[in-house]
């Protein structure tokens, strides 16, 4: 039996009029034509449904596949003539592969023909998902709920957390940590929804997550674009300090054998920043003049090639 307190609004809402409704619905029956919504939404219970969104997108990036997060989502059973029998929203929806779910519409899926989603997050700042919605999303067959009290929540103090619940056999179960999101602890996954500004732990969280996902699947963040260009950038700039420190090195070691090293220095710049460290150490103590220096550069670099030739 569903239990829908005074949290929520009660009014009658006709099968023909469904599809048309405008807002949102936590719960419909056609058998009664009975639909109910949370009395009180405030930007309090929005939050954590955006910032999981975002959290997302940042777990991504670093995984290298794209997350996406449908929000209210109409989750539909379908009666015996197809049409909906019973329908209730989630506050958010992610699918860690949205080429899968094949979606009936932008924003409605079929329970028996959709693939479900990876998670689902209900928020209870003022309801208690527990004494309704939970048995359905248990009875449907959803993979993952995740339930978060949020801090800004009027419940006491001790109640204020996410709980998740996964499928084993039929029945929800209690855990630790998501199995979607590996290793993410329902503590942490918590203080993500609710922090007012990403903290460097969750940072830290969430780019081991999106690490362990794409080892997973063979991504990586070059294969993001915004990251490669970044990722890219920062070894650029890597090789350009690597390349200074050689050359304060070399022309150190130059000034200390009595050669007068110029501002040109060093003369064959290709051949300067191929060569290794250890080659250009060699060369900087066993040349004779500049000149020396860079054939001794070029002649360390053309080894190599002459190996392979013979």
């Amino acid at each position: 039996e569903l239990e829908f307190d005074g949290a929520y609004r009660r009014f009658r809402l006709m099968p023909d009029d469904i599809a048309d409704h405008d807002g949102r619905v936590e719960f419909w029956d056609r058998a009664t034509k009975t639909a109910y919504a949370v009395r009180e939404v405030s930007p309090h219970h929005e939050r954590p449904t955006q910032m999981l969104s975002a959290l997302a997108e940042l777990i991504a990036a670093v995984r290298g596949k794209p997350i996406r997060c449908f929000g209210a989502m109409d989750l539909v059973l379908p009666g015996d003539d197809g049409r909906p029998v019973r329908m209730m929203q989630a506050d958010q929806s992610l699918y860690l592969h949205p080429e899968r779910p094949n979606l009936v519409g932008p924003s409605a899926m079929v329970v028996g023909e959709n693939h479900y989603p990876d998670v689902v997050l209900e928020v209870d700042r003022t309801t208690d998902v527990r004494r309704h919605k939970l048995k359905l999303y248990e009875a449907w067959g959803f993979p993952e709920l995740w339930v978060d009290v949020p801090d800004q929540s009027p419940r006491p103090q001790a109640e204020h957390g996410t709980t998740i619940y996964v499928l084993e056999e039929g029945a929800f179960r209690i855990v630790t940590a998501s199995r979607a999101f590996p290793g993410w602890a329902a503590a942490d996954i918590h203080v993500a929804l609710n922090e007012q500004r990403l903290s460097n732990r969750t940072a830290a969280i969430l780019e081991r997550i999106g690490s362990t996902l794409g080892e997973q699947e063979g991504g990586g963040p070059d294969d993001h674009p915004l990251l490669r260009s970044q990722r890219q950038q920062a070894r650029e700039e890597a090789g350009v300090q690597e390349l200074e420190f050689r050359v304060a090195m070399v022309r150190q070691m130059m000034i200390a054998r009595g050669f007068e090293v110029g501002v040109n220095f060093p003369l064959d710049q290709p051949a300067f920043a191929a060569a290794s460290a250890q080659a250009l150490a060699d060369a900087a103590a066993r040349c004779e003049s500049l000149d020396g220096f860079a054939a001794m550069l070029r002649d360390a670099a053309s080894c190599p090639k002459a190996q392979r030739q013979a």
